[in-house]
């Protein structure tokens, strides 16, 4: 099966202190969890570096890495693997410090040297951020100011980058790898690192305080259903369940609020389509992780610098279909494509999936009749109800709750029109029972007593479920 990239894990860093740490300090001093609003910007004269180091110390980076740049032959650099390429910089690195005359020891020294090979060719201060797997979200705002979020908690860290100028020239060398531009006639951008982490940028004009930077990142390994299990997202019995009927082909929306883990749960349930299909996803920045061998990828792109070229989702979904999908997975569905995607889940492509922000299934249900009414069609509201009740099969609901833990709380099968209204029953909820003083959770997962009726369509697949499961008069699962 696949991953859902739930609850983070857990950490409570010390903060920085006032005062600079001594140039010797661990590169991974943590930062205090956070209990009260953010503090204002702090000069750069006056915070620690991302290494927890003195101010100096990122001076002395960032001319060690200028002068690198000048010394370095960079074409001989282009032909070395990463590992001859950190002994090149290394030596070089040992022969500045004692050209300096810099008191380092050996792990100073293979720290400095870590960081300038960062600057040079990763991400600068934001690398231990990024290989640290118990971060899920990096939060920057503006150059002295970064925040991370564990386990749904944020928490201020020590890292800092020298100005704004700095800190653009990391965002654009993010930007740059993916084809795109951040400038100020675009001081807006959305893109994705290697890994496949999600990246939003915004600069001046539009970012008074300095770039603004969000990343969310994606586990390298996906999470699978039975991971969501142990994390308590949902019990067995449910994960079963929309394992089932993803894998009868039942047409499906994740429906959630940003951050729920709507892509994630997607990944997931991506194990259960069959590795004999042929897959297309379609996003604005990819970032879905699917487990088969036969999957194409589409990704929009802006428009240039002279406002042409733009190619949106809704383009992406007239091509996909001429492309002979077996299934189209719309990583998030915004405007006037969801037309085009209930059409494909009309017309032989049933077992489609997408994503869509929304608060609850019937609200879900509304925010697809006003994409399709972006589009200008000349379509009554009857129509555009008939096609959604027709195309979706499921609607799951998930949510990341006060608590930071991030739950499936509905899954809704949709059972027609009756007049003008879609028809929807819960099949699962997620109900809350009471909130302890420290603001944790605790609810039960039980059925509502409804059989669905895609459980006919599983049963003829050969899927088999325990229909017991259906029974409202026991909980399956408490947290």
């Amino acid at each position: 099966m696949a991953r859902f990239g739930l609850p983070g894990q857990a950490a409570h860093p010390a903060a920085p202190s006032p005062t600079p740490a001594p140039a010797a300090a661990p590169a991974s001093a943590p930062a205090q969890t956070l209990a009260s609003p953010p503090p204002p910007p702090m000069p750069p004269k006056h915070v620690p570096t991302a290494k927890g180091g003195p101010p100096s110390q990122l001076d002395t980076r960032l001319r060690l890495h200028s002068r690198l740049i000048e010394e370095l032959d960079l074409a001989k650099l282009d032909k070395l693997d990463e590992k001859d390429m950190r002994r090149e910089v290394m030596s070089l690195v040992a022969d500045f410090a004692r050209s300096e005359r810099m008191a380092l020891n050996t792990a100073d020294l293979q720290e400095l040297g870590a960081s300038i090979y960062d600057e040079m060719v990763g991400l600068g201060p934001l690398e231990p951020l990024l290989k640290d797997e118990s971060i899920n979200d990096i939060l920057i705002n503006g150059p002295f100011q970064v925040y991370v979020e564990r386990r749904g908690e944020l928490e201020l860290t020590p890292v800092r980058f020298r100005d704004n100028d700095h800190l653009l020239r990391i965002v654009n060398r993010i930007v740059a790898g993916v084809g795109r531009r951040i400038d100020e006639s675009q001081p807006m951008v959305d893109a994705r690192l290697a890994d496949g982490s999600r990246v939003n940028a915004a600069i001046s004009p539009i970012a008074i305080d300095g770039a603004a930077v969000s990343i969310r990142k994606f586990s390298k390994k996906p999470m699978t259903l039975e991971k969501l299990v142990e994390f308590n997202a949902m019990p067995m019995a449910v994960a079963d369940f929309i394992h089932g009927a993803v894998k009868a082909r039942v047409s499906t929306v994740i429906s959630g609020g940003t951050g729920s883990g709507k892509t994630t749960l997607l990944n997931a349930l991506s194990a259960a389509i069959s590795h004999g299909e042929r897959l297309i996803t379609i996003e604005d920045a990819a970032e879905l992780q699917l487990q088969q061998p036969h999957v194409v990828r589409l990704e929009t792109r802006p428009p240039n610098i002279e406002g042409k070229g733009e190619i949106r989702q809704r383009e992406l979904v007239k091509n996909a279909l001429r492309m002979r999908p077996d299934r189209v997975i719309l990583g998030e569905v915004r405007a006037d494509e969801a037309f085009d995607m209930l059409q494909a889940m009309n017309t032989g492509h049933e077992g489609s999936m997408a994503t869509i922000h929304a608060n609850n299934p019937r609200e879900a249900i509304g925010r697809l009749e006003q994409m399709i009414a972006m589009g200008g069609l000349a379509i009554s509201p009857d129509a555009m109800r008939s096609q959604i009740a027709s195309a979706i099969g499921l609607i799951i609901q998930v949510m990341r709750l006060s608590d930071g833990k991030r739950k499936v709380t509905h899954v809704t099968e949709i059972t027609g029109m009756e007049g003008q209204v879609v028809q929807m029953q819960d099949i699962f909820t997620f109900n809350r029972t009471h909130t302890d003083p420290d603001g944790t959770v605790h609810g039960e997962f039980r059925a509502t007593g409804l059989r669905p009726r895609c459980i006919d369509e599983m049963t003829r697949r050969g899927i088999a479920y325990d229909v017991a499961n259906f029974d409202p008069s026991k909980a399956l699962g408490v947290s």
